[in-house]
């Protein structure tokens, strides 16, 4: 499991908005280039966001579902971007005097990235995942302004 940590300086509920807001994966998600549909009721248990991944002319679609969701606290996501695989992301909200601390946990559940060594996989996600945690953080800060 790779975690990476971020503070983000907005309130949990701003934070949580932007990760409510299924059409803004392509804005901070690292990879999702765009998103094609988002349930209705999302991010409710079990609902979904269509997205594509890679760049054009190769694009390849596929879904995001929400395993759990503890609105302002706790979203668990899998993903999912075949033929590489699936993953697990869980993202923990912690609000202390307007910061909010996000931690984002992910690690591969099945398919071909699943062989990777688990060394090479944590640096592959931890890079990606820092980044994904800094774009976040520009939009929650941006509407807390």
């Amino acid at each position: 499991m790779t975690l990476v940590t971020r503070e983000i300086h907005a309130p949990a509920d701003q934070v949580f908005a932007v990760l409510a807001d299924g059409w803004t994966y392509a804005s901070w998600v690292v990879g999702a280039s765009r998103i094609r549909d988002v349930d209705e009721g999302f991010p409710s248990p079990g609902t979904k966001i269509y997205h594509s991944v890679g760049t054009w002319p190769i694009l390849i679609d596929d879904t995001t579902s929400v395993l759990a969701c503890e609105p302002g606290k706790r979203l668990e996501l899998q993903v999912r971007a075949w033929p590489m695989g699936e993953g697990y992301v869980g993202l923990t909200l912690r609000e202390r005097d307007g910061t909010t601390t996000v931690e984002m946990e992910e690690h591969t559940v099945s398919g071909p990235a699943k062989l990777l060594p688990g060394p090479v996989e944590a640096l592959s996600l931890r890079a990606r995942n820092r980044e994904a945690l800094r774009r976040l953080a520009y939009l929650a800060e941006g509407r807390s302004r």
